[in-house]
This record gives structure tokens, sequence and C-alpha cells, in this order.
């Protein structure tokens, strides 16, 4: 079935109710009931301001010991869970050489600006962009809402968009027109 490029955007707005989907982000801390903490311990930390595993994970030993019914024992036995959960340490050379071999540049459906920028926009990172009113800062978005969906090889990154508007810019009939130039269905 062929699907539109605002059927796909109000596709990807819903979510099955029955389909977990796992986000990056804080865990909140019932989650160390997963690795073998108990909830009467856990309702401790949460009692002393703990929301999230990775609050306790960053927060010092003799700290968590201050929790009234925690023994060091628990303690450390928090400390080792919330470490199985939140990657804390440093990354060798040749990890990081790994990661950035991952690293997808999605096309601006502009050969210059692509490359200015080595390649075009880097999937996971942050971009910021800024200038004067009517520059094309909000087209590059528009544009970037259609790119990202396209295959590898044609510059894109066979995702998905989410597109964060605190302006009131956004004019999904604009991708039509965009989708129209990168050969996809309006």
């Amino acid at each position: 079935q062929k699907y539109t490029i605002i059927q796909k955007m109000q596709h990807a707005n819903r979510v099955d109710e029955e389909e977990e989907v796992d986000f990056p982000g804080p865990m909140l801390i019932q989650k160390l009931e997963e690795v073998g903490i108990n909830s009467a311990d856990i309702k401790k930390l949460s009692d002393a301001g703990f929301q999230t595993v990775e609050s306790v994970a960053f927060t010092a030993k003799k700290n968590l010991i201050n929790i009234k019914g925690l023994t060091e024992t628990k303690v450390d036995k928090i400390l080792e869970a919330s470490l199985k959960l939140v990657p804390m340490g440093f990354q060798t050379a040749s990890d990081y050489y790994v990661t950035r071999q991952n690293i997808i540049h999605i096309t601006t459906g502009s050969s210059e600006l692509d490359k200015l920028l080595g390649g075009g926009f880097e999937s996971a990172s942050i971009t910021e962009l800024f200038g004067e009113f009517r520059t094309g800062k909000t087209q590059i978005c528009h544009t970037l809402c259609v790119t990202c969906q396209l295959p590898r090889e044609k510059g894109g990154g066979e995702g998905k968009a989410m597109y964060v508007d605190t302006e009131g810019t956004f004019r999904p009939e604009r991708l039509i027109d965009i989708a129209e130039r990168f050969g996809l269905n309006g």
C-alpha cells in the first residue's frame, strides 16, 4: 500500500496502545525492578526524591546511604543495578570511530550547502539554524522533513521527522511540493 507524505506523518503520530515504544532518555526509577531491586527499596528512593535511574546512578554512594532504610549493602546493589541500565564511562577512540561510521548525512536538497556541511545534516546530532527573517531556515526544515525519508543512496536516512514548531510556521502543504521535487508521492 502506498502512502502519501501527509499520510506517513499522520501514521507516525499514532502509537498503537499495544505497541511498546522504547524512547531514549531518562528511565523511570521503577525500571530498577527489572534488574533485581525490590519495590520497597525503590519506594524509599522515590520518597527521597529520586525519580529516574540516572539520578540514582549519578549520586554519590555516601548520599544514598543516608536514605532511611537503605544499608550500605543495599546501596551497593542499587548502584550496581543502575549502572547496568545507565551507560557511564569512557569510550575508546576505536569505539567512537565505529559510532561515527553509523552517522548518516541527510541532504538539504542543495549540493552546495551539502558540501559546506560535509555531506548534509548529520544524524545523531543537533544542528541549530539561525538568521534573519525570510532567509530560508523554515524552507530547509521543511525540505529535511522530506529528505530524511529518502533512501540512503539518494541522500536520505530512510527515517521519519519530528518537527517542533514554536512559531507556527510549519506548512504541511509545502511538503507536497517538496516531496514531488524528490520524486515522492505528495
